[in-house]
């Protein structure tokens, strides 16, 4: 449940307008400075570390029924669909019932001998269940006795050999930083206090917290907290979130503050960060269903990360696997579009641009040359508009067909900093009315929540080319705003399909 739409935010900044400053141009304190560079980049997500680890108990669960089977039944050509069935089944209950026993959890790898204890004893239970399903179903003359007892002491063996090498392998990634929940608290004076004091006692290990950010200058604020270092005001943390790479804000403000609420979200609704509000102190009670927990923590959830975790491996390998598929069957035009631009007009085949990437980042983006060589405008300084005397003829064409878009799909495939389907990535100083984007739309930033795509939801409906008007730059706003909060791979693979269809009847290209 989230308690501020986008909606909310915008009237916020219309209540209180100003323009925050650019990201790349803000510096931080010495002490944010410091701490931001000693963070070390992460590799794995706690959820993603579950979700492998339950493929790896999967199958060293399947590999022990089948060596058990190999030793003591018969050779592998004879392995029939009722020992595999059978094989598979075991395999799917016990990653059930390890959930049901919480083996899988980040903090069950600091206790490694207790984790050894539940996991035999979830086995057991499952080789109880299928033993009992056996005899209910009359089916146990089916199987070798001898292959039921082996497949359990194998695949007790094997289970716990693995999660005794994957216990040491996740303490040493949590130690170095590198399998952890990075969190900040926004809010100081008591209730910050308490909540840091509540966050610290909790049990939950793979969260990190960073420090807090306040705004507030006066005595109410101090420099540390709970033993916690003050990282700077709102405007700092959009920043700060940026270079650290953030997963979590805490607000430890009341529900009640409700307009100092929306100044600050209005703010960080930009970032790519779960955003949640402390309820522990809160008079305000709502039902028990309402609240998630961060260890003993109650919170309110009021942002989520748009793709995040396991979302994020699925959408990479729809893009590398369906961007190698389309970059091998579009060869051919490739090398006739290569040749077209060589012939008619001098200069590089492929041009390159600086553009707003995943988290404001800047990447830089392949195009086929459209324009004369000698005006070619590196920064966007200048929306190309019709009959554009930059613009090469053979340049018109490729740019009213988006063909010129079609080297991105090495951005895809060999760099990974451009999608398939998302919202179009800008140039960097790109303006739309003479302004700045972000100054033409408020909330333009938060677009960059997700990694930019080559076509998008908005420009399948129509809203490419020029934008010399800020009701334009509102419209693909609006739309990869939307994109983002309804995302799925289902939607990426629509938006793929009708882009063919919709560059057909677009008129605002040129």
């Amino acid at each position: 449940m989230n308690f501020f739409t986008p909606d909310d935010l915008r009237r916020a900044a219309q209540a209180t307008p100003q323009s925050p400053a650019s990201p790349e141009q803000r510096r931080l304190s010495e002490r944010a400075e410091a701490i931001a560079a000693s963070l070390p980049k992460r590799s794995l997500s706690p959820m993603m570390l579950s979700g492998l680890i339950r493929a790896s108990d999967f199958v060293v669960l399947t590999i022990s029924g089948i060596l058990a089977y190999v030793s003591y039944v018969g050779p592998l050509n004879s392995f029939n669909l009722l020992y595999t069935s059978a094989v598979l089944s075991v395999s799917f209950l016990a990653l059930i019932m390890f959930q049901v026993f919480s083996v899988n959890r980040t903090s069950a790898f600091h206790m490694p001998y207790l984790q050894g204890f539940r996991l035999a004893g979830a086995w057991s239970l499952v080789f109880l269940i299928g033993l009992g399903l056996l005899v209910f179903l009359k089916a146990g003359i089916l199987f070798s006795r001898v292959w039921l007892a082996s497949t359990y002491f194998i695949g007790l063996v094997a289970l716990l050999a693995e999660r005794g090498i994957i216990s040491i392998i996740v303490r040493h990634l949590m130690h170095v930083g590198r399998i952890e929940r990075r969190a900040v608290i926004v809010g100081g004076g008591p209730a910050g206090e308490s909540l840091l004091q509540a966050l610290s006692a909790g049990k939950t290990i793979d969260l990190r917290v960073i420090g807090f950010f306040d705004d507030r200058s006066d005595k109410r604020s101090t420099d540390t907290l709970a033993g916690y270092p003050k990282l700077g005001n709102v405007d700092d943390l959009v920043e700060f979130a940026r270079r650290t790479h953030l997963d979590l804000v805490i607000f430890s403000l009341p529900i009640t503050a409700e307009q100092r609420l929306l100044q600050m979200l209005r703010k960080l609704w930009v970032l790519p960060i779960d955003i949640r509000l402390a309820a522990h102190m809160n008079k305000l009670r709502f039902r028990p269903r309402s609240y998630s927990y961060i260890g003993d923590v109650p919170v309110l959830d009021v942002f989520d990360r748009p793709i995040a975790d396991w979302d994020v491996v699925l959408k990479a390998l729809f893009d590398r696997i369906v961007g190698a598929i389309l970059l091998v069957l579009l060869t051919p035009v490739l090398l006739m579009i290569a040749l077209g631009v060589k012939l008619t007009s001098k200069g590089p085949v492929l041009f390159r641009q600086m553009r707003h990437g995943f988290n404001n980042e800047h990447i830089e983006v392949y195009k086929f040359r459209s324009m004369y060589t000698d005006r070619l405008d590196l920064t966007a300084q200048k929306q190309v508009t019709r009959d554009d005397p930059r613009v090469t003829p053979f340049g018109r064409i490729i740019r009213k067909t988006s063909l010129d878009e079609l080297p991105q799909l090495f951005n895809v495939v060999f760099k990974g900093n451009l999608s398939l389907v998302g919202p179009r990535p800008h140039a960097v100083t790109g303006k739309a009315a003479g302004m700045m984007y972000d100054e033409v739309v408020d909330g333009y930033f938060a677009r960059h929540r997700v990694k930019p795509g080559i076509t998008g939801w908005a420009q399948v409906n129509g809203w490419r080319g020029e934008t010399d008007t800020p009701e334009k730059m509102q419209a693909r706003v609006d739309y990869d705003l939307n994109y983002i909060e309804n995302w799925s791979i289902f939607f990426d693979l629509y938006i793929l399909l009708i882009t063919p269809f919709a560059l057909i009847k677009a008129k605002n290209a040129y």
